[in-house]
Order: structure tokens, then sequence, then C-alpha cells
């Protein structure tokens, strides 16, 4: 563990049907707390509820050596379109089961059983982190607010995914955020 505060390469993905550039609320959230944190954008896009974009999208960000993170808002629900869990986790080389679980523990305590229709999922795919969460920004800022923050924060104790996703085979461009 490092005693300096890293900035990771974060990508955020605002997976939609209805969503555009000017309300995507969810979207702007993350974007806003991840330079907040004192990570660096690399790339924030908006797509379809579509399978297949969704994974084209996530594969080009997974194999960019400067993508540490990445962040999906939306497609996680149960309503016909809702497909980003189908889209992702084929991808995923690690499933990172506690992130849904502590998600939904946590979204209990604000929304009740209403929780249960959040199919968060999150894992990693060559050394990079994924979050997918809720398109609510309400659901985002719960997720980030309580489990991404810290988890993206080098000097969280006693530990976090920086060394995971900073350890790839290029140097790590975290510190110079290039």
């Amino acid at each position: 563990m490092t005693s300096e505060r890293i900035a990771l390469g974060v990508a955020v993905l605002t997976i939609s049907d209805t969503r555009t550039e000017r309300n995507d609320t969810s979207g702007d959230y993350l974007v806003s707390e991840a330079i907040a944190a004192g990570h660096v954008l690399r790339h924030r896009e908006i797509v379809k509820d579509d399978i297949y974009q969704i994974r084209a999208i996530i594969s080009a960000w997974i194999a960019d050596p400067t993508v540490d993170a990445i962040l999906t808002t939306g497609g996680t629900g149960f309503s016909g379109r809702d497909s980003t869990p189908e889209a992702v986790t084929p991808l995923f080389d690690k499933v990172i089961e506690g992130f849904g679980e502590t998600f939904r523990q946590v979204s209990f305590l604000e929304i009740g059983s209403s929780t249960i229709q959040s199919r968060a999922v999150g894992g990693f795919a060559n050394r990079t982190v994924v979050f997918c969460m809720p398109g609510s920004t309400g659901a985002c800022r719960t997720a980030w607010t309580h489990i991404i923050a810290d988890q993206l924060d080098s000097q969280h104790k006693p530990c976090n995914y920086v060394a995971v996703v900073t350890d790839k085979e290029t140097t790590s461009k975290a510190v110079t955020g290039n």
C-alpha cells in the first residue's frame, strides 16, 4: 500500500435508451465524483441498452492500458431491455461477488425491499475493475459513496483495488495520469 494517492484512469458508460448528454445526471455524477477524487477521465459514452454494443465498448476500454476502472450506470434492472449484467459478466476474469451484495445491503437501508430489483455487478477483466450500477443518480451515489470511492482510493485501509489495477504489464500510469 502506498502513502501517496494514486490517480486512476476512469471510463464512464451510461447504458440507456432514453438518456442523452443533456439529461445524463447519473453519468454526470460519476464523472464529477471520480474527478473530485483525483482520478483522470479517459472515456465517457452513452450507449443504447444492447448487449453487443455494450460489450463492444467495455471490451475496447478493458483493452485500453490507460483505463483502470470502468463505471457503468443503467441496464441492471429486470425490464425487457435491461441487459448490462448479460453484456458485461462474460468479459470478467473474476467476479466481485461482494459488490452486488454490499450494494443491495446498503441500498436496502435507503429504499427497502425495492433493492432486490437491482442486478448491480462488479468484476475484473484484464486487470481493469468494472462496477455496473443501476441507472438512478441515487443508486450511483449509494454505490460511489459506500463502496467504490474507497476501493479506488490507494490510501483506503485495510485494502483497496488500486494495487490490483495498477500492477499491469505497462508501468503504472496512475501517478502522472498519462
